[in-house]
């Protein structure tokens, strides 16, 4: 019947050929044709080469807003916990370092309470990451998740707080991997409802 000159395709005969659920076609004063977004969308793109581009730019563009966004969150969350990780080295300045000390045995205590936190959240140390990323740029922290710096903001207070309380390292890997747990699980799963709504 397509091929045919007189064959006409209305909405009411596509309803009651394909028994349509998504599309409803009254008559009357009130009446019109009504559709499922999704099958508008269809129906005016294949009707509208203008307006098929229009959605598709316009696609484009929210995606593109979204990524913006989304990259200025991780980078505001990077400095943030750059920001923090001056308190936690502080802590570690007038409580970890005795006073006749290398600026080299210094930095070697700074980077194991670094690692201590790298191994809390991430599981790993930063040679450990480097070793198995060789082609990344950068560390483990700039390819942290947006949630695990939020954690890893959090942590970098903990630890001070920890530290100024003269509690070993070892107790501190403990409680603090117990902190990223938690506030990873929390995170995650609050992440996963708004998605769902």
């Amino acid at each position: 019947m397509a091929g045919s000159n007189s064959f006409s395709l209305t909405p009411k005969r596509w309803i009651e050929a394909t028994n349509a659920i998504g599309i409803v076609s009254r008559a009357g004063r009130y009446g019109g044709t009504f559709a499922h977004k999704d099958i508008a969308f269809e129906f005016a793109t294949w009707l509208s080469a203008e307006f098929k581009f229009y959605l598709i730019k316009e696609f484009q563009r929210l995606k593109s807003d979204e990524s913006s966004r989304l990259q200025l969150e991780w980078n505001l969350q990077r400095t943030i916990a750059k920001i923090n990780y001056h308190i936690h080295t502080d802590a570690i300045k007038a409580n970890l370092i005795p006073q006749e000390v290398t600026r080299h045995q210094a930095s070697l205590v700074y980077a194991s309470e670094a690692d201590l936190l790298n191994v809390a959240l991430f599981g790993t140390t930063a040679a450990a990451w480097r070793d198995e990323h060789p082609g990344e740029t950068g560390n483990i922290r700039d390819h942290a998740s947006l949630e695990q710096l939020v954690v890893l903001s959090n942590m970098e207070g903990i630890n001070a707080l920890l530290i100024q309380q003269g509690i070993p390292q070892g107790e501190r890997l403990v409680q603090l991997n117990k902190v990223a747990i938690a506030q990873m699980k929390s995170l995650l799963e609050n992440n996963a409802r708004k998605k769902l709504k």
